[in-house]
């Protein structure tokens, strides 16, 4: 059924409204291969179908969401509250006000002090629930379309060409020593264990994030540590034994987890990726290691360019970190110095002629 975009109140019911059913759509069209609770999520979409009155509820029902194992919705819903919130300061009267130039406007307060990926997450989020306004929304037979693309939009400019944040070998000896001193109290060895097995495979935070004990086998003198990847593909990744043994054999297990979580919170639930990247800015900071990036993805930057400098094996990096072209793991050969060594070399014998 198609609704008009203005609700009977005012602009901020009707854009928490739209939000609603925005949300109600997601969580039918996202992947459900990670669902753990599927009475939860069916109370989610029973309370979507009531009213919302109050954009706080609304990021309550998403975390139930995220929580039964939708933990895609928050990529999506995260950009579009801080939408909400910033809009609800301009005190317009129609959703039909907000058109391109108004959203870059709002991206442009809301995105400063992101990393270049998230941005990216912001437009797609944007584009995604214009996208679905024009579609859904219908007066009098007509719909207002938005036709939102965001091209001209300043902050994705950077997107393009621009190399990974690492750390180098001197500075990843910095950061170890500073992990091993490293005191979470009671989740020490859980925090230090996720950072050594996200920096010593390459794997991704949200992988790390999804592991179970059963994800773990032995091989003489390797874990070797079975991943589900993106599109519910799946790899294998090793780890010599000896890097993270006596952690995984101190680990406690939650038996809270339903899913038999490596790592969880309290309640039994899977960490975020926000409080990974959290705990690698804190031992960043101890170890006094200044990037622009400091979260946790800059641990599998620095893992693939050292794999491509010790192996020179570009096919071994696709490999090892699950990229489904080579293309995307071209970008660690910028950081070949030998070959970068030669080239200067080539210009020192030039001007000796």
């Amino acid at each position: 059924m198609k609704y008009p975009l203005d609700c009977e109140e005012d602009f901020e019911h009707s854009l928490l409204f739209w939000l609603a059913r925005y949300v109600k759509f997601k969580l039918s069209s996202l992947s459900n291969k990670e669902l753990k609770n599927a009475q939860a999520l069916a109370m989610v979409n029973f309370e979507l179908t009531k009213n919302v009155h109050h954009i706080e509820e609304l990021d309550a029902l998403v975390k139930k969401a995220r929580n039964a194992g939708l933990t895609g919705v928050n990529t999506y819903f995260n950009p579009l509250k801080k939408l909400y919130e910033q809009l609800c300061f301009y005190k317009l009267y129609s959703m039909k006000q907000i058109d391109e130039e108004l959203v870059i406007e709002v991206l442009a307060s809301i995105t400063g002090a992101l990393s270049d990926a998230s941005k990216k997450n912001y437009r797609i989020a944007m584009m995604n629930f214009f996208d679905f306004l024009d579609k859904q929304n219908e007066e009098e037979g007509k719909a207002h379309i938005y036709d939102i693309s965001l091209k001209n939009w300043a902050g994705i400019s950077s997107f393009k060409g621009k190399l990974p944040e690492y750390m180098s070998e001197e500075e990843i000896k910095k950061f170890l020593d500073a992990v091993e001193n490293a005191d979470f109290k009671a989740n020490t060895t859980r925090n230090k264990l996720i950072i050594k097995t996200i920096i010593f495979t390459g794997i991704r935070v949200s992988e790390a994030i999804n592991l179970k004990r059963k994800d773990i086998s032995e091989e003489n003198d390797l874990y070797i540590i079975r991943i589900r990847a993106k599109g519910n593909k799946y790899r294998v990744v090793m780890i010599k034994k000896e890097l993270i043994e006596k952690l995984l054999q101190d680990l406690e297990i939650n038996y809270l987890s339903q899913d038999a979580l490596l790592f969880s919170n309290k309640k039994g639930t899977a960490l975020t990726q926000a409080y990974v990247s959290r705990i690698v800015e804190q031992i960043l900071f101890k170890a006094g290691i200044r990037k622009q990036k400091n979260g946790a993805h800059m641990l599998r930057h620095t893992f693939a360019t050292l794999l491509y400098k010790k192996q020179k094996d570009l096919v071994l990096v696709q490999e090892a970190l699950g990229h489904a072209s080579l293309d995307t793991s071209r970008i660690y050969t910028h950081f070949d110095s030998d070959k970068l060594k030669l080239a200067a070399q080539v210009a020192k014998e030039l001007s000796q002629k």
